[in-house]
């Protein structure tokens, strides 16, 4: 019961967060080549507070967080940018599209490095691909119904 209240209050999530190394080169790749637009751009404490959002969607806005204070120790934060280098502290985004195979050869053309080609899974056609900084990028087109 106290459980199912506590989600009552909540009504959306707003803004998620993923690390990277260097943030002018998370802008370069998420809004030059994803297509997304900056939502927030500022100095923040000791951080650099850097939103993006897909167009029309300022509600449901991405982080890109460099690792370090204030939300975590100088130590910590050079062990998590060590193993975001190795491709392994990276988080994960899924995106929904109209046309997987069209995104796929737009998104190409860009110069995005895809991971994985277009396949039917049954509930639709997906792709894989990783940020600059070893994040996981899934785009679907899924199947109506």
């Amino acid at each position: 019961m106290i459980a199912r209240s506590v989600l009552l209050m909540l009504n959306s999530i707003t803004i998620t967060s993923l690390y990277v190394l260097d943030q002018d080169q998370a802008l370069d790749f998420y809004v030059g080549k994803l297509g997304f637009e900056v939502t927030a751009d500022m100095p923040f404490g000791p951080m650099r507070w850097l939103t993006i959002a897909l167009p029309g969607q300022p509600d449901r806005a991405v982080l890109l967080e460099r690792p370090g204070p204030p939300s975590m120790s100088e130590e910590t934060a050079a062990q998590l940018r060590e193993l975001i280098t190795k491709g392994v502290g990276g988080g994960h985004l899924f995106f929904q599209c109209d046309d997987a195979w069209k995104t796929h050869a737009e998104l190409k053309a860009r110069g995005v490095e895809v991971t994985e080609e277009p396949v039917d899974r049954g509930y639709g056609i997906d792709f894989g691909l990783r940020d600059p900084f070893g994040n996981h990028v899934r785009v679907a087109q899924m199947k109506q119904g």
